[in-house]
Parts: structure tokens; C-alpha cells; sequence
């Protein structure tokens, strides 16, 4: 752990307050847009909000576009191993929370592996029907209920449904585990909490999924199926299968980032485009032309994922600091996709930019998220069928999570006009 001394005073400008994370976005950019053109490098206090008394006495907020990606691309310097949150969690918590998010070298690529064959493009591509049905009956709904919370109705429904479908879990599963995933990534947040202590939401969230996790795991291996969940239990290893343990935890992990992320994708996009009227009427003159760039933008301008930090494995230099063995580094990928040195305009939705180069899957190397594809495919058919059949959608101000990991929503209340069939 690092240590507090004369060369290493506290920034001026801070980033790790409860205060700081419970502004709005455009808000806390102003913080972050002075610390990424003077000091994309700032020595932080440690981040309110922790279960336990610091350790560690502060860690490098790292805001620039260009050295987020050299963070994320030299995992020699800076690894996952020992946690990827910015505040003390308990290591068992931790442990069962990030799974092989916090693995480096030969494990993760392992375990990344095993999960990732589900997710290519060419098993995505099979999946593309389905999805697009599952986007036309979310719609539906939506016109049926004509007016409605949109995330419940709609936001949640594509990515809970898609993942859990390909993970073949069972249905009665379903809204209790990414109710469990909600509380992993709001439990900072007083109206998630609702009088729980934060150490006790996020317990429970985590205990809640690992415990839908050992069950999934003993119901596969009792009837297996032709799906990922199937596959992760018959391989093995170094010659040995996953333990129970090992499945629940990846459980865990994968509810969380098959459901939250592309959510607060869904409805942030949807609002931005409702927004600037220009930018969807671009975007619906040629829709199939356009809509892998629109997408790519939505990413850029939600930035769902909005910190993740990696700790440094010897002493090393970055953006003119001296970063020492066993500090904390904590990439900032909202103002990474802010940088105005990268994109002109940073605060105008625009989704004709080329080229993209947004950090919202992170800034590459081993822990590129291994679920881009799935999230633009369900992103693209939700668009689809959002905007072609709800002209006169309207959408109320959205109530974001607080909290510095996930930029969630948690309600916008939806109005539809008149519908157009399918």
C-alpha cells in the first residue's frame, strides 16, 4: 500500500467525495476537464463511501483519454489482481464480487476464455433474430402500457433477458438476480440502500447472486443443456473441472455486466437521441447505414462503466508522475471519453464522428469487454424498434445512481404517443 508524503500532497481539485459522485454528469466534468488538461495524473484522498478504515492513504485518478489506454494496455505495470474498485472492500466480498475482473496472467485468459466463446461475433450473429424479437416485444409492451417506468419496462428487459437466455437460466431466476446485480452496483446509493448499511447492500447483492449461483451451477450439472453455462461446467482446468465455488463467482459477475451496463446504455441513448431531434432524424434517414456509428456514440456519451482501477506492480512513471509498487490507479473512463484533445465538441451528442476511439469497453489489452458485440446488437435492435414505432415517445429526467462505478439509471418515466405496427 502507498504512503502519504511531501512529494504526494492532495490535488486541489477533488474526485473521491460522496458530494463529487452525486452530481450529474456535465457536473462532475468540470472537475474532471481541469484535471485531464493540466493534471491527467492527480495524487486523491481515498474515496468516501468504503466498508473499512483505508489502508492505503489515497491513489492516482488517471482522467486522459491517452494514458487511461496505456493504463489499461501494460497490465505488466498495472494489474487487476489485487482489486479493480476505488474503495476498501473486504477481500471475500471482493473476491466473490469481481471475479476474473480481478485475475491477471495465464487465470484470467483461462477463465476469459471459457466465457468468451459465447460472445463472438459469429454466436452473436445466431442470436440476431432473437434478440430482435425480443426487442420487438419489449416495444410492444411498452405501446400496450402506454406510459411507465422506462427502465422496468424496457431499459432491463433486453440485456436480463438476453444473457440469462444464453446462460440458459431459468426464468423464475431472473428478476432477483438482477435485482442482486442492482444493489452490487448501487449500494452507495441512500435509495438503494434504503437504511442499510453500504457493507450491507453490497453483501447482499453479492450472497444474494453467489446463492442463485450454487444453485444454477448443481441444477446444470444435474440436467445439462446446449448452452455457455453447460459448456463452463464440462470444462476443465489444468485437468479440473470449476469448482461450485469458482461458477457461482462467475455468476456473480456476469449478471452484474450482462445487465447493468447495456441498461444504462439503452436508456441514456434512448434520452440523448430524444434530446437532439437532429441526430435522430440523421440517424433514421438512413438507419442500416448509420446505426453501428450512432451506437458507437451512445457509448462514448453514456460511458456506463465510469472507473475501474488497477494496481501498479513496480515503481514506473505515468503522465510525468512517479507511481510506486502497490499504489492505486484509478482510470477515469467518463472524462477519457470527455477529452477534447480526442473529440471536438466532447459535450455535443454527434453521431457522425469518425473516428470513435471511446473507452466505454475500456481502453483494450487483456480486459476488453468481452460482451461489446452483445451489447451493440441488443443496442442497435432496441433503437430499431424504439424510434421506428414510438414517434412520440417522451421521456422524463432520469434518476442516476450515486456511486463512482456504475453511471446507472435508476427510473425515467416513459409517455408513448400514437403507436406504429410492426
Amino acid at each position: 500500500m502507498s504512503t502519504q508524503s511531501a512529494d504526494r500532497e492532495y490535488d486541489s481539485v477533488d474526485v473521491s467525495s460522496l458530494q463529487f459522485w452525486a452530481m450529474g454528469p456535465q457536473e462532475r466534468d468540470v472537475r474532471l476537464a481541469e484535471l485531464r488538461r493540466n493534471r491527467p495524473v492527480s495524487w486523491q484522498p481515498p474515496a468516501e463511501g468504503g466498508m473499512m478504515a483505508p489502508e492505503n492513504d489515497g491513489y492516482w485518478a488517471v482522467t486522459s483519454h491517452e494514458l487511461i489506454k496505456h493504463v489499461s494496455t501494460h497490465p505488466e505495470l498495472f494489474c487487476s489482481g489485487e482489486g479493480i474498485q476505488m474503495e476498501e472492500i473486504p477481500q471475500d466480498i471482493l473476491e466473490a464480487a469481481s471475479g476474473f475482473l480481478a485475475m491477471d496472467g495465464e487465470k484470467h485468459m483461462t477463465m476469459r476464455k471459457l466465457v468468451s466463446t459465447a460472445f463472438t461475433p459469429k454466436q452473436i450473429k445466431k442470436l440476431d433474430e432473437s434478440i430482435r424479437e425480443r426487442a420487438v416485444g419489449i416495444v410492444d409492451r411498452l405501446l400496450d402500457l402506454g406510459e411507465g417506468d422506462f427502465v422496468q419496462n424496457v431499459s432491463k428487459q433486453m440485456p436480463m433477458n438476453t444473457f440469462y437466455e444464453i446462460a440458459g437460466l431459468p426464468e423464475q431466476y431472473r428478476d432477483q438476480a438482477a435485482h442482486n446485480a442492482d444493489e452490487m452496483a448501487g449500494w452507495n446509493d441512500p435509495d438503494v440502500a434504503a437504511g442499510r448499511e453500504p457493507a450491507q447492500v453490497l453483501a447482499d447483492g453479492t450472497i444474494g447472486n453467489l446463492t442463485i449461483g450454487y444453485e444454477f451451477a448443481e441444477l446444470t450439472r444435474s440436467c445439462p443443456r446446449d448452452d455457455v453455462w453447460s459448456n463452463m461446467i464440462d470444462a476443465e482446468i489444468d485437468g479440473k473441472s470449476l469448482t461450485d465455488e469458482e461458477l457461482a463467482t462467475m455468476f456473480v459477475l456476469l449478471s452484474f455486466a450482462g445487465n447493468d451496463t447495456t441498461r444504462t446504455s439503452i436508456s441514456l441513448g434512448t434520452k440523448a437521441f430524444l434530446e437532439n431531434p437532429d441526430q435522430l432524424a440523421y440517424l433514421l434517414e438512413d438507419f442500416d447505414g448509420r446505426i453501428a456509428n450512432a451506437v458507437e456514440e451512445v457509448l462514448r456519451w453514456v460511458s456506463p462503466i465510469m472507473t475501474f482501477r488497477r494496481t501498479a506492480t513496480q515503481d514506473t512513471e505515468l503522465g510525468g508522475r512517479q507511481i510506486r509498487k502497490g499504489d492505486w490507479v484509478v482510470m477515469f473512463y467518463a472524462s477519457g471519453n470527455r477529452d477534447e484533445t480526442v473529440f471536438a465538441d466532447p459535450w455535443t451528442f454527434d453521431i457522425s464522428r469518425k473516428p470513435q476511439g471511446h473507452v466505454a469497453f475500456g481502453g483494450g489489452g487483456p480486459h476488453f469487454c468481452i460482451g461489446s458485440f452483445l451489447a451493440k446488437s441488443m443496442l442497435r435492435h432496441m433503437f430499431d424498434q424504439i424510434f421506428h414505432r414510438v414517434p412520440d415517445l417522451s421521456l422524463t429526467e432520469p434518476e442516476l445512481l450515486v456511486g463512482n462505478f456504475a453511471g446507472a439509471v435508476k427510473r425515467m418515466h416513459a409517455a408513448t404517443g400514437c403507436p406504429v405496427a410492426h
